[in-house]
């Protein structure tokens, strides 16, 4: 099949970017997407020209670095599923294909269709983790937790972490990304202890980083590679709410203390 592609290319995050258009006559339909761009960068350098950057690792939608912008959609148009999970077949003969990278101030660009997505890295560090001892290994039957919130975290800990969600929502909110960690952790036993004081660090580490803020359009769950869904903000906003308050009663205390 002939697949024509308009790339996004940008030297560095200084530079003026533009999309550039190549043709690649003989794709095969059962290549993946990303087997078709190495397909592009290995006709590149034969020809002597610097291939297009992109991120990649597991190609098995785990890692979550695969960014693309595919015509629009984050990840493409295939629902449920990053794009490395993304194959030729979901295109026709003779499309036209436009790649760009993410688009928000949290993730600038570093080159072509690579951006930095350590923002994500910094609001995980400012909460998304328990200090409880637990000693050694536990049988898990021993720790009773009912079986809707065992299936609720199971299905927040799905998050790979990719950035869709930023990337497809107009206001480049990280809210189903934070939600998502958040709600893993808070809903299980071992995340209690620290359960509104992580929410609240994690979400104002998310303000600092230059995400918008949600007002429920509903883009990123359609665009999440793993589907989850935008309950994770309702119990992200309420834990967040009683963080705040807790927070702000203990600040009182203290001060009239």
């Amino acid at each position: 099949m002939k697949i024509t592609l308009h790339v996004w290319r940008q030297a560095d995050p200084t530079s003026a970017g533009r999309l550039e258009t190549y043709t690649l006559p003989d794709v095969s339909p059962e290549s993946s997407f990303l087997e078709m761009f190495d397909e592009l960068n290995e006709t590149l350098v034969l020809e002597g020209k610097e291939p297009v950057a992109f991120s990649h690792d597991c190609r098995e939608g785990i890692c979550g670095s695969c960014a693309m912008m595919i015509n629009g959609a984050a990840h493409g148009p295939m629902k449920g599923a990053a794009t490395c999970q993304l194959h030729m077949r979901s295109f026709k003969d003779g499309d036209e294909i436009v790649v760009e990278p993410w688009r928000a101030r949290a993730f600038p660009i570093i080159k072509d269709l690579v951006v930095d997505r350590s923002a994500l890295d910094r609001v995980i560090q400012a909460g998304g983790f328990i200090s409880a001892n637990t000693g050694g290994a536990r049988d898990a039957n021993e720790i009773l937790v009912p079986k809707p919130d065992v299936d609720a975290a199971m299905d927040a800990a799905a998050c790979i972490g990719c950035g869709a969600c930023v990337a497809a929502c107009p206001n480049a909110s990280a809210s189903l990304f934070t939600g998502a960690k958040v709600s893993h952790l808070g809903l299980l036993p071992q995340g209690q202890p620290e359960r509104f004081r992580r929410v609240v660090e994690m979400v104002e580490q998310m303000d600092l980083e230059g995400f918008g803020h949600c007002t429920w359009y509903g883009e990123c769950q359609e665009a999440c590679p793993k589907l989850i869904s935008i309950d994770v903000i309702s119990r992200m906003n309420r834990d967040y709410l009683r963080g705040s308050l807790a927070g702000n009663q203990a600040a009182a205390a203290e001060y009239a203390g």
